[in-house]
């Protein structure tokens, strides 16, 4: 159970005293029934209304942005913008944070939820969680690069050498590479780092996948929908939170 209020203000519907105000003037109505205390209890999920408008009361939510180039990975920023800028404001009040990061020219699909233990758990090395990315680098990759990502990398100023990474080669020229690369760590800069290690530059970067989430079709920078209850099943079955 939680407070009308309470509710209301995680909800972004307003401010404490903003809200109190709505619910006493009657232009809140949960379940059907106008209610004017602020503090009345309400199970969560509870449908409400204001002013003969229904809410989205969900207070748990995770969702997949296709994130563009440009944005920082963060939930706010002074200066700059960020991922949460093309979520309603109500998910910053929630609490819905970005999974890890992804640099700010890098594209592609991130996780944003308001389940703190998910989000630790699916970051863990230790779950050995699957992270694919789709790269372009300067120069030619060929079974040699791929070997000695499987075999693990030292990267620069680290003392441990990465986990076996696979690399998937696509399209190999003189001046120009393609090829998708899964890891299953998050060190800073990791894959342009591992690339770097091998002697190449990245010059594009993709995130596809995470998990068992795939990014389908076309790039559509700044989409964003909720994941479905069977992927919200199988990422938590990925994170070792089985229901």
């Amino acid at each position: 159970m939680i407070r009308l209020d309470r509710c209301l203000v995680a909800l972004g519907v307003g401010s404490r005293s903003q809200v109190q105000k709505l619910i006493r003037a009657g232009a809140v109505a949960a379940a059907g029934e106008t209610l004017r205390d602020p503090a009345a209890q309400i199970a969560e999920g509870t449908p409400i209304c204001v002013r003969g408008e229904p809410l989205d009361t969900r207070l748990a939510r995770t969702v997949l942005l296709d994130k563009p180039a440009g944005l920082l990975t963060a939930a706010r920023d002074r200066k700059q913008p960020t991922v949460m800028d093309l979520l309603p404001p109500a998910f910053g009040t929630l609490g819905c944070m970005p999974v890890g990061r992804l640099d700010k020219d890098t594209t592609g699909l991130l996780l944003l939820t308001t389940d703190g233990e998910l989000a630790h758990r699916l970051l863990s090395p230790a779950r050995h969680v699957d992270k694919t990315y789709l790269a372009e680098v300067d120069g030619p990759l060929t079974a040699r690069e791929a070997g000695r990502m499987a075999e693990g990398l030292l990267l620069d100023g680290e003392t441990e050498p990465t986990r076996p990474a696979r690399l998937e080669i696509l399209e190999s020229r003189a001046d120009f590479a393609r090829a998708y690369l899964t890891i299953h760590e998050g060190r800073f800069h990791q894959v342009k780092r591992m690339f770097k290690a091998v002697g190449r530059m990245v010059t594009a970067l993709r995130r596809v996948s995470f998990g068992p989430l795939r990014l389908e079709g076309d790039p559509r920078p700044g989409f964003w929908r909720d994941l479905t209850a069977e992927e919200e099943r199988a990422l938590r079955r990925a994170a070792g939170l089985e229901e």
